[in-house]
């Protein structure tokens, strides 16, 4: 079955973002999202979930324990189970991006 954003179910969250889950199961989630300039999520964390930040386009910056992270297009950034962190978009034009989390995050998110 071929996957893509146009045959996924749009969401809204935080601050007027965007999210097409592509994957959506216990064991595994893959979602694209989409972030306007100068909109951040809350900082959180998970108890269960590996996540791995992948930038298709623009940049974000990735705080994890306290530590920012600047990530470009192209490139990837691992957040391990129990790490606090927040994703920011910090730059002037939008971002676009996939979230992989193993196992889902449904019911693993404890916001700070």
């Amino acid at each position: 079955m071929i996957i893509s954003k146009g045959s996924s179910n749009h969401y809204k969250w935080g601050n007027n973002c965007d999210g097409w889950p592509l994957v959506d199961s216990e064991a595994l989630s893959v979602k694209q999202e989409k972030m306007p300039a100068g909109t951040q999520e809350e900082r959180h964390f998970h108890e269960y979930a590996n996540q791995f930040f992948y930038v298709l386009l623009g940049e974000l910056v990735i705080e994890i324990e306290n530590e920012q992270h600047r990530v470009t297009s192209g490139e990837g950034i691992t957040v391990e189970p129990g790490k606090r962190h927040q994703v920011m978009n910090q730059s002037e034009d939008f971002t676009e991006f996939l979230v992989v989390s193993q196992p889902s995050i449904k019911n693993d998110r404890i916001n700070l």
